[in-house]
């Protein structure tokens, strides 16, 4: 199988004091891009990648807590701290 590269054209676009380009609909979805990406800095220059969001559900994030067995012993005392009687003005 052959390894074509394609190259495009792009523009840089002012947003305030930066710059930004425009990636084109189609690459978005082939490259499933949604609201971020990652740029590195190569020898050759920048790329740009997919950034893999490895982000938990609630029962995944409440096994890894528990997981890590810790002390909630000591949560109780910054109730009891004094703050309460404190006047706070809003």
């Amino acid at each position: 199988m052959e390894n074509h590269v394609r190259i495009r054209d792009a523009k840089l676009v002012p947003i305030g004091n930066s710059k930004g380009v425009r990636i084109p609909k189609a690459l978005l979805q082939k490259y499933g891009l949604k609201n971020s990406l990652l740029i590195e800095e190569t020898e050759s220059g920048l790329l740009l990648r997919k950034k893999e969001e490895n982000k938990l559900s609630w029962e995944e994030t409440y096994k890894a807590m528990a997981d890590e067995k810790e002390s909630w012993d000591d949560f109780e005392s910054t109730v009891l701290d004094g703050l309460e009687d404190d006047d706070f003005e809003y």
